[in-house]
């Protein structure tokens, strides 16, 4: 019997790239060794790019680099790479753009195949071991390589050098100011495309696209446009009823493969659960509905059970497969929903889910029925009580006893694998949405839990510098922090501040934001670097602002910057966070949409912004009525401090401007500026509140 041997990935920390240290394929981490051996041994470097639970990596994994054949080919022509993208997006942004120029598309996993000094000349997804329906297998594949390779060198490093000439030419730069016209362009690109019958924008694949809602909230805020909450309030009701949602343990998957948000990808990831919930709380705020803060409220419940590290910050992902069949812990068939529920129950769930004995989830592969469902509502809840004969509240009531034994049974199943390494920037967001689900929801839990996590960031995530590190794992943390990783964090940060008002994460926001600055940003053009000044020397420094999955990292610093300004005071930050913005004018112009969390950025920077200082006893009864009414409403361009009558003054030391304001009579009191106007201080929550809705409309 062979007994394998582990490849160099055996000493590596990612989740993703330890699955593959077993490989016959001679793997190794992204490195100088590489890269040398490549030069010396006069190779191709074969690069792939993937991450822990994604799907199709699996099956790539699976089909070609535990296959022996695979690997001898493999290991013979190539000196092979492999990446984790959500450890390295410095690199996956990269390739990433160079197979969508060459496809025309992108994915993971992702295969480049490069020159030893690091330049592309090939670029694929997701590659078959065997060419079938008009996709090169990799079998067949490689051969090719390497006849090039050996043949036609010169043709390939011209290739190479061609495409890394591409990627370094500096983006688009034109003399526009951008103004209340890319937001309105943005807006009728969205109304163009928005499917409303199901909800989202486009058709299948769906995805969340939470920077979507968040943006159209903002429009209406500023115009009075009523179609950006209807727009929003469909899709967030389509999804919380479709299959994207977990109805039996809550939380997100990653998308729906058709357009009725029905048949997910099974993955969760951190990311989503953030965004999602911050754009729930906010729908909630707009329109006053509690069934959103329902949502946030069971996307919260799981990143806390199931997403939450025991040392403060938050787990990556879960997987789509587990026992190696995608969606296996999340699908049933009726026959075990019957095991499980009395008859009573298990016929409500087969009607309200739509279960059926042969089953409405399909193979990918065939098409062909599996016995096993999704559970997924096609027609509101309301509907089903109408017809029932019962009052909705309590069909409710019913359907959440069953849930409760549903979990209980799938907690005995074989679980998703789970991706346990902690980024700095996607905790940043949990950050984010937990703080701000606190202030909404008047949650203390949320907030202690968003403490922890940016505690855990800030103590444990730092080198010996002080230095941001992007990722922690099994006791240690490491990789230089990017862009997200800062303004991610600040953002929570920020949030965190505006929900218990310790003067010390304002701080902490503050010098990050200045180090970002310092590392980051472009004093030519504007904006900020992917990577520090002093990072890895790839074969371009990326400056993107488009939003993906994420929003953007140049969006979301602008916007910081922005914040921060009016909270100290500082207007060299609004200039930077201004001139942020207007370095992708040009790109925003020609693809608005593209740009929905910078938009929304513009949204705050064009005003009129507001400033709200809160004076007063902490904790007292009268500030925490004056909280309540300010969290209850919709008002995104303001910022809220607060200085303790009496107490700690740390924060007029960060807002200068706050310290000689006073609690009138002993009373909070709210000081409420706009646009460096201030309006005359009042201890009336309802006063407070007049004047801030007349100053977001410009009165």
């Amino acid at each position: 019997m062979r007994v394998k041997r582990k490849n160099r990935l055996a000493f590596e920390k990612s989740p993703y790239l330890l699955e593959h240290a077993n490989n016959p394929v001679d793997w190794h981490p992204w490195g100088e060794e590489a890269f040398s051996r490549a030069e010396r041994e006069n190779k191709p470097v074969f690069l792939s790019i993937g991450y822990s639970t994604c799907h199709w990596c699996h099956v790539m994994a699976a089909e070609s680099f535990e296959d022996e054949e695979v690997a001898r080919l493999l290991n013979d022509t190539f000196v092979p790479i492999k990446v984790d993208r959500e450890e390295r997006p410095d690199l996956d942004a990269v390739y990433m753009a160079v197979a969508q120029m060459m496809t025309g598309s992108g994915g993971w996993p992702l295969t480049v195949i490069l020159t030893p000094d690091k330049k592309p000349f090939f670029a694929a997804t997701y590659i078959p071991k065997e060419s079938r329906f008009g996709r090169i297998g990799i079998l067949d594949l490689i051969p090719r390589i390497r006849h090039l390779w050996k043949n036609e060198r010169a043709m390939i490093l011209a290739s190479a050098e061609e495409m890394a000439s591409v990627l370094r030419q500096p983006p688009e730069v034109a003399d526009l100011r951008l103004d209340e016209a890319a937001i309105r362009s943005a807006y009728q690109s969205l109304v163009a495309r928005f499917d409303a019958s199901n909800g989202g924008f486009g058709g299948a694949p769906k995805f969340p696209s939470p920077t979507t809602f968040l943006f159209l909230l903002r429009h209406w805020r500023r115009t009075g446009d009523a179609g950006g909450v209807q727009m929003t309030e469909i899709t967030l009701r389509a999804m919380r009823r479709g299959g994207i949602f977990d109805h039996v343990g809550y939380g997100f998957h990653r998308y729906s493969t058709d357009a009725l948000w029905h048949l997910p990808h099974f993955e969760k990831m951190l990311y989503d659960q953030a965004m999602i919930s911050l754009a729930c709380l906010e729908a909630h705020q707009a329109t006053g509905k509690a069934e959103y803060a329902r949502i946030a409220r069971e996307v919260f419940a799981y990143l806390l059970r199931d997403l939450a590290a025991p040392e403060g910050g938050f787990y990556s992902a879960e997987d789509a497969d587990s026992e190696g069949e995608e969606g296996r812990f999340y699908l049933w068939t009726l026959e075990e929903v019957r095991a499980v529920l009395d008859p009573d129950e298990a016929e409500l769930v087969a009607r309200i889910f739509s279960l059926r004995e042969e089953g409405n989830f399909r193979e990918e592969a065939t098409g062909r029925l599996t016995g096993k469902n999704v559970l997924a509502m096609k027609r509101p809840l309301g509907d089903h009580a109408r017809e029932l004969g019962v009052s909705e509240s309590r069909l409710q009531e019913r359907l959440e006893a069953a849930r409760e034994r549903l979990f209980a049974a799938r907690e005995g199943r074989a679980r998703p694998k789970k991706d346990d390494k902690v980024l700095a920037d996607w905790n940043g967001l949990a950050i984010a949405a937990l703080a701000r689900g606190s202030q909404v929801l008047g949650d203390g839990g949320l907030k202690e839990a968003a403490d922890r996590a940016a505690g855990f960031i800030l103590d444990r995530m730092r080198d010996g510098r002080g230095r941001l590190l992007h990722r922690y794992r099994d006791g240690t943390a490491g990789i230089l922090g990017n862009l997200d990783d800062y303004a991610f964090l600040i953002w929570g940060l920020l949030e965190l501040y505006e929900a218990g008002f310790r003067p010390e994460h304002l701080e902490a926001a503050r010098s990050l934001a200045l180090e970002m600055v310092t590392r980051f940003r472009d004093g030519e053009g504007g904006g900020f670097f992917f990577t520090p000044e002093d990072g890895e020397e790839l074969i371009v420094r990326r400056k993107d602002g488009h939003d993906g999955a994420l929003p953007s990292g140049n969006a979301v610093a602008a916007f910081n910057l922005l914040r921060l300004a009016r909270m100290t005071g500082d207007p060299e930050l609004e200039e930077i966070g201004s001139e942020a913005l207007q370095a992708f004018a040009a790109q925003v112009m020609r693809a608005p949409s593209a740009y929905l969390h910078l938009l929304s950025a513009l949204d705050f920077s064009l005003g009129p912004a507001s400033e709200v200082v809160m004076v007063g006893a902490a904790g007292s009864p009268a500030t925490a009525e004056m909280l309540k009414a300010l969290r209850s409403r919709f008002l995104p361009r303001k910022v809220v401090l607060f200085r303790p009558e009496g107490g700690d003054q740390g924060i007029a030391q960060l807002a200068s401007f706050t310290a000689d304001m006073v609690a009138l009579e002993g009373r909070t009191t709210a000081y409420v500026c706009s646009d460096r106007v201030c309006r005359q201080p009042t201890t009336d929550p309802t006063e407070m509140l007049k004047v801030l809705e007349e100053a977001s409309r410009g009165s």
